[in-house]
């Protein structure tokens, strides 16, 4: 057992560069607890680091039935799978809503930085009809303009998962590690880095 500063984020990014040239190893699947207590999972897109810390951001509709489950329960994880080193992150945290109706100006700022650094074409989804809803007619959605230049709409919302465990699978050196963060003396947060069997 082992005291690491955030080693297990070298890993990811280690992980992501050596994979980079797949287009799919930017997905990752979000698990939640359902509102009726069952296990809730999809797949999302990998958006980035929060600054200089080891939170995940991730976008998302408001809309979608995940805001929901994780206004009920904060708790998330994500499962990462790169499919051409064979290493799997387990990513076990809490998540942070922020929708335009956040009081908080530091992060209303990072969801409008976050919606900047999204495609045009990606932003335009959230200009379109509820997700999840029965869709009225087999007719084709008219097109949808956005102004490159507008801000962040209403059902854009940025999700930032705050992780507390990680459990890192590597199935080509068959190597398992978990990592659990704690508050030291200083009340800032550290990690501990434990090898464990397969």
């Amino acid at each position: 057992m082992g005291s690491s500063i955030i080693a297990w984020k070298q890993l990811l990014l280690n992980a992501m560069e050596s994979n980079t040239h797949l287009k799919h190893s930017s997905y990752m699947q979000l698990a939640t607890i359902g509102t009726n207590g069952k296990p809730s999972n999809r797949t999302v897109v990998f958006r980035g680091f929060q600054d200089n810390t080891d939170n995940i951001l991730i976008n998302t509709d408001t809309r979608t039935r995940k805001i929901e489950e994780l206004k009920h329960c904060s708790s998330a994880e994500i499962c990462w799978y790169f499919t051409d080193s064979w290493e799997q992150f387990r990513i076990n945290g809490h998540v942070d809503i922020i929708d335009g109706t956040n009081p908080d100006p530091l992060k209303l700022q990072q969801r409008e930085k976050s919606w900047f650094a999204s495609s045009v074409r990606s932003r335009s989804q959230y200009l379109g009809p509820e997700p999840g809803l029965p869709r009225l007619n087999e007719q084709t959605q008219p097109e949808i303009s956005l102004d490159p230049s507008i801000g962040p709409v209403d059902a854009f919302c940025l999700l930032i998962l705050e992780p507390d465990q990680v459990d890192y699978l590597n199935l080509k050196s068959n190597q398992r590690l978990t990592f659990r963060s704690h508050l030291n003396a200083a009340l800032t947060k550290s990690w501990i880095m434990e090898r464990v069997n397969l």
